[in-house]
């Protein structure tokens, strides 16, 4: 997978739209969006519209990763 975030000594602070990344594959084929929001992580795989993704409560997935990540 490649995201990409070029950004250096950049401090954000998020408003009510967030953050979206752009995903792809290794070879460059787009793979989908993930936005980040102050209370919501959202996955819209391929070309899903706004808010018609995946969403996770932020809280949750950094249970997850907590629990699950290495």
């Amino acid at each position: 997978m490649q995201v990409h975030l070029a950004m250096d000594d950049v401090t954000i602070t998020l408003g009510n739209n967030g953050v979206t990344l752009t995903v792809a594959d290794n070879d460059g084929n787009h793979v989908g969006h993930i936005r980040i929001g102050q209370a919501t992580v959202e996955w819209r795989k391929g070309r899903t519209q706004p808010r018609k993704g995946k969403k996770l409560p932020l809280s949750k997935l950094i249970e997850i990763l907590e629990e699950h990540g290495s």
